[in-house]
């Protein structure tokens, strides 16, 4: 025919990656108009200072983003957790600095100078180089040997009875913790209801207040969650079917109150809900996920901003801004900034890399651990002498921190690295309902917005909560319905053509 074959099948017939079915490239030249020239050119129409190096070094961060991003709504695989980096990322460390460059406007009150502008975003883009090259290089490997031990921990399957018993461990844990809290009331009025209620159950501190918050909600997120994605099975026990079908509205009805968007932030309660969406069946399939993922893309974008209606009491009218505004003055945005004020807080504090033992070691009390890292969104709030801090610490900021640019690479190429073998991982176990795959893939791949925006120490309790709970409710499948870590294919012999009135051998 021309060309070679693999498998029997025409090379011309596969992607770069090897994906049998090739990138839309109509569609990839869309996205990237999009993504990567409509949306920064309507940012920087409202330039109104001087051009500085750092909204050029900024500016090729918003491409590199725009490019992870448009490859993950046009990609032929589903990649729930390359959709979370790169929607993160193009947004909260993409445009919104963008914003904040070309009109010298930021959310918070401190400001540095122009050098560490541009180090801020240079450092933004050493990491997404560094997570780019991680992912290649993982994907390269994505069938080894080493991709196994994943793939069998994915394939665990749901064990109804001990889905059953989070159920039950759910509603006691809401009987107790929900009064404590200020009552149901409590939960449809504000999150700041819930930060000024009785937290008793933790002693009055702050620590302990967080514990009873994150041991409400992420039991019942999982019950609920594993019970729409249990497989329907037309034998087997009649009680456990009975129990699946008057748990699952309880379950409902419990999610409502305790998982609301009214008494959560705002980027939990929309990991719960975009876990719950992505987890269907019909968004493992790759056009269902590309639409979904676009959709979610442009909802982030347009109703995020003011989706913080109920963070407090006293509510006033909402006013609608530009997205230049929106990035520019609301501190959700401020990502961008506290990477600046972290990197002049190292020029005093130098890099200190015991801050990379605490999210390890944030089971560890005070008490035993006079000297353990403070939580580096309130280290930088405190150093830009500010009230409030709770601010987050970007991932790059962090690691930065530890030991400057050598550990923004590994971090951010063992990420990345990670990343795309979870999502490897997921393509090869998609078929199955019941299983981590289809559940805690999604979870992480949204619980990132979290873990990237920081701080870290503060993210790692929830996220080990949020792992360990589906290991414990989950069994290792008896027989994997697919090859696990397939081998490479056979190698076969050139074909060999016959010269006339010639026999092969």
């Amino acid at each position: 025919m021309g060309f070679s074959t693999t498998w029997g099948l025409p090379v011309s017939g596969y992607g770069i990656s090897g994906s049998p079915h090739p990138r839309g490239i109509a569609a990839l030249a869309v996205w990237l108009l999009l993504l990567d020239v409509l949306a920064p050119a309507a940012i920087l129409t409202d330039t109104s200072v001087p051009v500085q190096a750092a909204l050029f070094v900024q500016c090729v961060v918003v491409l590199h983003s725009g490019l992870g991003l448009a490859r993950v709504l046009t990609g032929r695989t589903v990649r729930p957790v390359a959709f979370g980096f790169w929607l993160f990322t193009y947004i909260w460390l993409g445009l919104a600095p963008l914003a904040m460059l070309a009109t010298d406007t930021y959310p918070w009150p401190y400001r540095t100078d122009a050098r560490i502008a541009v180090e801020a975003s240079a450092i933004l883009e050493i990491g997404l180089l560094a997570y780019s090259l991680g992912s290649a290089l993982a994907g390269r490997r994505a069938n080894s040997k080493a991709a196994r031990p994943l793939e069998l921990l994915l394939d665990r399957e749901i064990a109804p009875v001990r889905l059953l018993l989070l159920c039950l461990l759910s509603l006691a844990l809401a009987a107790y913790l929900i009064p404590k809290q200020g009552g149901l009331s409590t939960f449809f009025t504000s999150r700041q209801a819930i930060t000024t209620a009785d937290t008793a159950t933790g002693g009055g501190t702050k620590a302990g207040a967080a514990l009873a918050a994150w041991g409400l909600t992420v039991p019942a997120f999982w019950a609920l969650l594993g019970l729409i994605q249990l497989p329907r099975s037309a034998h087997g026990d009649r009680l456990l079917k009975g129990a699946r079908w008057i748990a699952l509205p309880v379950m409902l009805v419990l999610n409502g109150i305790v998982n609301n968007p009214i008494s959560n932030p705002r980027f939990w309660a929309g990991t719960v809900l975009l876990t719950v969406v992505f987890a269907l069946p019909a968004l493992r399939r790759p056009r269902g996920f590309r639409i979904a993922a676009a959709g979610t893309l442009a909802v982030i974008l347009v109703i995020f901003p003011y989706s913080d209606y109920f963070r407090y009491t006293e509510r006033g009218q909402v006013q609608v801004e530009s997205m230049v505004q929106q990035f520019t003055t609301n501190p959700d945005y401020d990502a961008y900034q506290e990477i600046q004020t972290g990197l002049a807080m190292e020029q005093t504090t130098g890099f200190q890399p015991q801050r990379l033992l605490g999210p390890p070691l944030f089971w560890l009390p005070r008490s035993y651990w006079p000297g353990k890292p403070e939580d580096t969104g309130i280290d930088i709030a405190d150093f830009a002498g500010y009230n409030f801090t709770n601010l987050s610490a970007p991932l790059w900021i962090e690691s930065y921190l530890w030991a400057g640019i050598p550990s923004v690479v590994a971090a951010f190429a063992l990420l990345g690295a990670l990343g795309r073998r979870i999502d490897e991982a997921r393509q090869r176990l998609r078929a199955q309902s019941g299983t981590l795959s289809a559940l805690l893939v999604p979870a992480f791949g949204f619980y990132q917005l979290i873990l990237l925006r920081g701080s870290l120490l503060a993210a790692t309790a929830p996220l080990a909560l949020l792992v360990c709970i589906p290991l414990l409710i989950s069994t290792r499948r008896r027989a994997p319905a697919v090859p696990l870590a397939r081998s490479a294919p056979p190698v076969l012999p050139p074909t060999v053509s016959a010269a006339p009135g010639r026999t092969l051998p």
